[in-house]
């Protein structure tokens, strides 16, 4: 259950799965400072290798194989540029979810405690999540935002870029990812546009609550449009979620 993240490249029959660490959103745009004010970026050594969001102001929601054995992890949050550091805060606990399958990324889950409460501004805020377990359509249109890349083989940005995307059918996306893919606890979008590596941790926001979390996606092929991106779908785990952050008097919403 405890791996770094810079190792995760896995085999599949025809693909080469990996977890977006390392930055970038392909074909989209810069976003307009703090017009995502959840969005947060989860450093090792004061060097982004996830994004995250804020839940609550105590929680951060990220990807389980953001997490890097052995190391400390911060969270810089209100920046539109990660490199910013300003508001960089410790992490108290790492809450990894029980059943995170680092081959197969399935339960790819965590849940950063921070040390100190953040303080609601123009700059920080917290985003909802689904307060029930359902589906959302095939076609609904989203988003995701992230810091980096912005081609397979591109530059990095410092600054917060976003794209839209489109939800995809579950089935379709299990015919391309075959039994990596898990129907009930995962879900993908296409279009034009998605993550690259590095952005995993980031939220997918749909009509204003964060409803996934970035997964993985084909090594060395972001910019396509015919393959799928992989996010953890937040409603599968509202359970565990609210047994981890039952036990903390905070605001949750």
């Amino acid at each position: 259950m405890i791996f770094s993240v810079l190792l995760l490249v896995y085999l599949l029959p025809n693909l080469t799965l990996q977890a977006s660490v390392k930055s970038g959103i392909v074909n989209g745009k810069e976003a307009r400072p703090h017009s995502r004010p959840y969005m947060v970026s989860v450093q090792c050594n004061k060097k982004h290798i996830c994004g995250g969001f804020l839940v609550s102001d105590q929680f951060v929601m990220t990807a389980a194989h953001c997490f890097v054995n052995g190391k400390e992890l911060t969270v810089v949050v209100g920046a539109h540029e990660y490199t910013d550091g300003a508001s960089r805060m410790d992490v108290k606990f790492y809450h990894i979810h029980p059943g995170f399958e680092s081959k197969t990324l399935l339960n790819d889950i965590m849940l950063l405690q921070l040390h100190k409460k953040v303080k609601k501004s123009n700059k920080v805020n917290w985003i909802p999540i689904p307060n029930a377990d359902k589906d959302i359509k095939a076609k609904t249109k989203c988003s995701v935002a992230g810091w980096g890349k912005n081609t397979t083989h591109g530059e990095v940005s410092a600054k917060l870029m976003e794209v839209n995307v489109t939800l995809f059918d579950k089935k379709a996306c299990q015919k391309y990812w075959g039994p990596t893919y898990s129907t009930s606890k995962m879900m993908c979008t296409g279009g034009h546009g998605g993550f690259c590596q590095g952005d995993s941790g980031g939220p997918l926001v749909c009509d204003k609550v964060a409803v996934g979390i970035v997964s993985f996606n084909e090594k060395n092929n972001c910019d396509s449009p015919t393959i799928p991106n992989v996010y953890t779908q937040i409603s599968k785990f509202l359970s565990w979620i609210k047994c981890i952050v039952g036990g903390v008097k905070e605001e949750f919403e």
